[in-house]
């Protein structure tokens, strides 16, 4: 993968990369499994008399059982964050009713920078150009795809790297490479610095110690 460019100024700029046909295929599958997951959590969502009648969308009121979509629809409360409501019941209220309310639009958004993701994807590798907008969706994908691999990998602060034989080492090496990628599409677009195309043969991020291991 080449490093992201920012090109152009105004209307006209754009977000730019290339990836590997490995890459792209890498990327969809990840973005593609948390699809499914997220649309198997809104299908199950209770439906009642008023919701259909206004057609305003219920959801869960209950935290998901599954690790990794509890990392993507984490509750709204923590226990740290009011200590006094942790023994009582105000504290699963609250969070209850706050994700019945609310889930529904953060999965619609989520499946919607999801599915910018496999739009935006060259299908066998090549360039990638993307407007601010839908590099904003990238990011969204990518740190959901991140907190999914995090719950496997049982990341919840700096990971500490894996033994090279470890079951999961290859998760975290998929894991660092995301990163990257995500650190380097924020710094193009906080560049405000109009950049000229450059040399194909030049800015290749190689995969060095942080790049996925094939």
């Amino acid at each position: 993968m080449r490093t992201w460019r920012r090109i152009g100024a105004g209307d006209d700029v754009r977000i730019c990369s290339n990836l590997e046909n490995y890459e792209c295929q890498l990327l969809a599958s990840m973005v593609e499994s948390i699809t499914e997951l997220l649309n198997e959590r809104s299908e199950t969502a209770p439906r009642d008399a008023l919701s259909e009648l206004t057609g305003i969308a219920t959801g869960h009121s209950r935290a998901p059982d599954d690790v990794t979509l509890g990392r993507l629809l984490p509750d709204f409360h923590r226990p740290d964050q009011e200590p006094e409501m942790v023994a009582g019941p105000i504290a699963a209220d609250l969070n209850g009713g706050l994700r019945s309310v609310n889930e529904p639009q953060i999965i619609d958004a989520k499946l919607a920078a999801a599915g910018v993701v496999l739009d935006t994807l060259p299908g066998d590798g090549g360039d990638v150009s993307l407007t601010e907008e839908q590099a904003d969706c990238w990011l969204t994908a990518l740190t959901d795809i991140r907190l999914a691999l995090g719950a496997m990998l049982g990341i919840t602060d700096e990971p500490s790297k894996l033994p090279p034989d470890h079951p999961h080492a290859a998760h975290q090496d998929v894991y660092d490479w995301l990163s990257v990628v995500q650190g380097l599409l924020v710094e193009a677009l906080m560049s405000a610095e109009w950049t000229q195309p450059e040399d194909p043969s030049q800015g290749d991020l190689g995969q060095g110690d942080w790049g996925p291991q094939w």
